[in-house]
């Protein structure tokens, strides 16, 4: 017959001082609140994500943010000081290794270098991404108001332009960082006030959304395309009200997405080809946001 474990009780110390101050640095003993292992739980996930939404929304609204403007794009893309500085390095490494001698290292710095080298054509974007987020958060912050804060994944890469441009413009940005088994830290242009890390990707999406008043999509992998296409869908779908949606790289997002045979087969409307629009610069993404609103802030 097994025993239960109530009737196992561990044995206690005699000293009834030494018993309190055990009792006191026990586990069960802890807030639970300041449990860590109790909130890691399963059981506790419902909580989880009520906390990373309210950390945030509380924030938002102590700082006064009204609305936003997303900017989504590769964390992998490079200004091209970035990556001329990076391709330096590895030409530096590659020197130490003699040339005939075909190591397994020396291959690998030659695909590195082959990489950073075709990201080169796409350098200009971090370039307009910085000049697009100066010119929306000059004109906008610069007469006092929390509109059309830009708001970004807070990595690197495009959203690092982004914030970067809000801060040359002396303004503030919010980052939306999430925590992912490989290392990430936050760029460092984003507000500290607005620098948020999120455990959930769903949480970080409504957040990204519930403020926002129009989205820039440059050119990016995965994540980018499931952020966008997530946006686009709650807008065909009407479960979010219209907005400007402004995908900035037309030889990218010409090649990467068919949206004309996407219509033509008859797997989206072609009303919804005019649920976005696609630019190549920044000066061309805000004119189009600036038309949307007929020149007027968002309400």
């Amino acid at each position: 017959m097994t025993k239960h474990p109530c009737n196992s009780p561990p044995p206690y110390s005699k000293d009834l001082a030494r018993r309190v101050e055990a009792l006191v640095e026990s586990e069960p003993y802890r807030l639970a609140t300041n449990d860590p292992d109790f909130l890691e739980q399963d059981d506790l996930r419902p909580v989880r994500l009520q906390l990373e939404y309210l950390k945030t929304e509380t924030a938002m609204r102590r700082h006064g943010i009204r609305s936003t403007i997303i900017v989504f794009g590769s964390a992998r893309l490079r200004s091209k000081e970035q990556l001329e500085a990076g391709i330096a390095a590895l030409d530096a490494e590659l020197q130490k290794t003699p040339e005939l001698q075909k190591t397994p290292r020396n291959a690998e710095l030659q695909a590195s270098k082959e990489e950073l080298g075709k990201r080169r054509a796409y350098a200009k974007y971090y370039d307009e991404a910085r000049k697009f987020s100066f010119t929306v958060s000059q004109r906008i912050q610069r007469e006092g108001r929390c509109d059309f804060v830009v708001i970004t994944g807070g990595g690197p890469g495009i959203m690092e332009a982004a914030n970067r441009g809000a801060d040359d413009a002396g303004a503030r940005s919010i980052g939306l960082n999430i925590d992912l088994p490989r290392e990430q830290v936050p760029n460092p242009y984003i507000s500290p006030e607005l620098c948020f890390q999120f455990r959930y990707f769903a949480l970080r999406k409504l957040h990204f959304l519930m403020r926002a008043r129009a989205l820039v999509a440059f050119p990016g992998g995965f994540g980018t395309l499931d952020e966008l296409f997530e946006v686009l869908t709650l807008v065909q779908t009407k479960k979010v009200s219209p907005l400007p949606i402004v995908l900035i790289g037309k030889a990218y997002w010409s090649r990467v997405v068919d949206f004309e045979f996407l219509a033509e087969e008859g797997f989206i409307s072609r009303d919804d080809l005019g649920l976005f629009t696609i630019v190549e610069t920044a000066d061309a993404a805000v004119e189009f946001i600036r038309d949307f609103y007929d020149g007027k802030p968002p309400q």
